[in-house]
C-alpha cells in the first residue's frame, strides 16, 4: 500500500512597493498587503493585479468601520497612489 504525498508550494511575500508615512503595510498574500494606521488599526487592503495589457495596478478596499467586509475604493497606476486614499 503507498501513500499519496502531497506537495506545498510556499510563495514569497513581498514588501509593499512603496514607504507612506502615517501607514504600515503587512504581506497577506503574494500581491496582497493590509494596510493599517500608524496606531495599528487595519483599514483595508490593497491588491497588485496584472492585466491583459501587463500593466501593473493596485486595487484599494478599504475595511467597512465594524464588520469583516471590504468595499472597493479604486483602481490606481501606482501602489503610492493606493495607499494614499487611506490617509
Amino acid at each position: 500500500m503507498t501513500i499519496p504525498t502531497t506537495t506545498a508550494v510556499a510563495y514569497q511575500r513581498e514588501p509593499f512597493p512603496e514607504a507612506v508615512p502615517g501607514l504600515r503595510f503587512a504581506a497577506a498574500a503574494p500581491g496582497l498587503w493590509r494596510v493599517a494606521s500608524a496606531t495599528g488599526a487595519v483599514l483595508g487592503h490593497i491588491e497588485r493585479r496584472t492585466g491583459l495589457d501587463a500593466d501593473e495596478r493596485f486595487v484599494a478596499r478599504r475595511l467597512v468601520t465594524g464588520t469583516a467586509r471590504t468595499m472597493p475604493v479604486g483602481e490606481f497606476r501606482s501602489s503610492r497612489d493606493a495607499a494614499e486614499v487611506f490617509r
